[in-house]
């Protein structure tokens, strides 16, 4: 007798028993079944949770007929062990998606990123916004993870007419200098100013290996031999290079911009890949160098990626970037009808692409080059040195020698673009430059785009150029100029290429972060996917999520000589900014030391300051001042400190009764 006819409470009959036999087979058949189910099941997450680490060992096959394969097993499983409909959106969350992407199940995507939804055991990684943001120029972003920092890109720029007296205006470190030991490296994406014009700055207080293209880092040196520094690590790089910094991946990827050398970056961090853009265009026709890789972005986006940040400057115009070449046909139709006159042509220093076809051209129709204006000199000489810039030998002339040519034997190559008021093409303008005199024999071609907040400048200088006489040819008449960024045709087909599960615009005012936000929406994305920064936010990027974490200390710092002020605290800025409002009134009084009496009569002087009707408030106030000292006891009041402060209140008093205004009052007591 069987084991299973002995645990049976009745046996079968003997003509049944073939049928017993088909029935038990069956049974033990069925429950195999089950505890393969069971093992298909328990391993499937693990191995779909490592499939991103098998593709980077280079084990191939086929994605797709490979995932519906894995989708049947799993629904036949499922179905055998009868699993409950947890268990059912457990799977269907480590599911990947068509992309290979490991994706986020239906109910989690609508979901809004709530603080504290993170992995247990992992810390986020965190990306900080030190310049850049809700702005043009000075841009700075810091990602964290863990003890490891990298810096991308250290800028600045321009003061405005809110800061008087100021040259430059540079992000605040204060943060990365108290993590200083953190930091692994600085990335500059490019050679603007607004990208590396404030790398002497941070190199004195955080000193950290420098990583850039060969013209990049050719304007950076020259900055840091301006500042002294003579020791920085300075890591020449080129598109395609991969790096480790601490716990950082950075690939570099070659982009098109205005300027030689630029890149975008793609970090591997610990929670996913990022994706920095920095500047950049789609140009398939540059006038040099490489077109974008496209091809290498588009693989990045085929491997993943959890972060893009993407520029955001030309979101509001539509199309594409008209190509470099563009402006190459237009300067040589110039030169052609402009062939008696003298030519200026006004540029970027910067944009030596475009230096290189204004010098080709000019070798073309037989004229000489002078260069004018400090940094145009700066630029193109590093650019010679490291041969992104050609000029046949005995073109290049002093500027000063100008005067022994013919005005069509001459082309000047200026800075100035921007209304600058110290730059060489404003001082042409307004007869102070002693080298070139405007006259009306000259053509000047503005080959540039007035930077938001610069227009009243530039035009400015047009007028007055029209004044002397010349004929001045711009942006708005003629095709002299093309961007170096991305307008909403180029960002989609960024964007479609990436595929990043979340999105935030950098590189841009707040309309424009807003704009390109839309425009990501429009493509498909989440809103909940999306945040728009400011600086000093921190944004926190985990495996499954994104949210804003604690803010860090930022700002801005005044350049103003060799000092360094705090913009939000400037106690500076206010004392000139009430200076150049309402002016200022200077007293000085003579006292004796030992009776206290007044020696001579006070001395009133006033600057910046409008007297209503030609009034003359002077001898009011000498009398005053002669009061105070009268009803003062000066013997007593040692530092003056007491009679200091009620000539001040009593003449602000007497003055705003009178005028309505309030000066800047200061008060000086010498003591004999």
């Amino acid at each position: 007798m069987t084991r299973a006819e002995a645990s049976s409470p009745l046996l079968p009959c003997r003509s049944s028993e073939k049928e017993f036999v088909l029935k038990q087979k069956q049974e033990k058949e069925s429950t195999q079944g089950k505890e393969k189910a069971k093992r298909v099941y328990t391993e499937m997450p693990l191995f779909l949770g490592n499939a991103k680490d098998i593709s980077k060992n280079s084990i191939k096959t086929d994605g797709k007929k490979a995932e519906e394969a894995r989708a049947k097993e799993t629904k036949a499983a499922l179905a055998s062990v009868h699993r409950s409909s947890e268990h059912r959106n457990n799977s269907n969350r480590m599911h990947k998606d068509k992309d290979g992407k490991r994706g986020a199940s239906e109910e989690t995507l609508g979901q809004k990123p709530r603080k504290g939804r993170r992995r247990k055991g992992k810390p986020p990684v965190k990306i900080i916004f030190l310049g850049g943001i809700g702005e043009i120029g000075k841009n700075m972003t810091a990602i964290e993870y863990g003890n490891d920092i990298i810096i991308i890109d250290a800028g600045l720029t321009f003061p405005d007419e809110e800061l008087p007296g100021i040259d430059l205006v540079i992000p605040d470190i204060s943060y990365l200098v108290a993590n200083k030991n953190k930091v692994r490296g600085l990335l500059i994406t490019h050679g603007h100013e607004d990208h590396v014009g404030a790398i002497a700055y941070l190199l004195k207080e955080v000193n950290v290996p420098v990583y850039a293209t060969k013209l990049t880092l050719a304007l950076a040196d020259n900055k840091l031999r301006e500042h002294r520094i003579n020791r920085a690590q300075l890591v020449c790089i080129n598109p395609g290079d991969k790096i480790k910094l601490g716990c950082f991946g950075v690939e570099f990827i070659n982009v098109n911009h205005s300027i030689a050398g630029a890149v975008a970056l793609s970090i591997d961090t610990p929670n996913g890949r990022i994706y920095h853009s920095g500047d950049f265009k789609i140009d398939l026709t540059p006038v040099a160098g490489e077109q974008i890789d496209l091809s290498r972005i588009a693989e990045i986006g085929r491997e993943g990626v959890k972060l893009l940040l993407c520029e955001s400057t030309n979101v509001e115009r539509l199309g594409y970037t008209m190509s470099e070449t563009v402006v190459g046909t237009t300067l040589d139709h110039l030169f052609s009808e402009n062939m008696n006159r003298r030519i200026i042509v006004a540029t970027f220093a910067s944009n030596v692409h475009r230096v290189q076809q204004i010098i080709d051209i000019a070798v073309k129709y037989r004229r000489k080059v002078a260069l004018s204006g400090r940094s145009m000199l700066n630029v193109v000489d590093a650019a010679i040195k490291i041969g992104e810039l050609t000029i046949p030998e005995g073109v290049l002339i002093d500027v000063e020698k100008i005067k022994n040519y013919f005005d069509r034997e001459i082309v000047i190559i200026s800075t100035g673009t921007q209304g600058e008021p110290m730059s060489a093409l404003t001082r042409m303008a307004s007869g102070d430059f002693n080298k070139v005199t405007i006259g009306s024999n000259d053509t000047i071609i503005i080959s540039a785009s007035p930077i938001p907040g610069n227009e009243k400048m530039i035009y400015k200088v047009i007028n007055n150029l029209y004044r002397k006489g010349a004929n001045v040819v711009y942006e708005s008449l003629e095709k002299i100029h093309v961007s170096g960024h991305a307008c909403q045709e180029e960002l989609k087909i960024l964007h479609s290429l990436l595929k990043p599960q979340f999105f935030i615009p950098v590189h841009g005012e707040y309309r424009h972060l807003k704009r390109h936000a839309r425009l990501a929406m429009d493509l498909g994305m989440s809103e909940n996917n999306i945040l728009i920064a400011d600086i000093g936010n921190c944004v926190e990027l985990t495996p499954d999520a994104i949210q804003f974490g604690e803010s860090v200390s930022s700002g801005s710092r005044l350049v103003d000589g060799s000092s360094l002020e705090d913009r939000e605290n400037s106690v500076v800025m206010k004392d000139r900014k009430h200076l150049s409002e309402d002016g200022i009134f200077v007293i000085t009084a003579c006292v004796s030391e030992r009776t206290g009496d007044l020696l001579s009569e006070p001395s009133v002087v006033n600057r910046g300051f409008v007297m209503p009707n030609n009034a003359d408030y002077v001898s009011d106030i000498r009398r005053i001042v002669e009061n105070c000292v009268e009803q003062t006891d000066v013997r007593a009041d040692v530092d003056s400190s007491e009679l200091t402060a009620v000539i001040k209140k009593q003449v602000k008093n007497f003055i705003y009764k009178k005028t309505k205004q309030n000066p800047v009052i200061m008060a000086n007591i010498v003591r004999v």
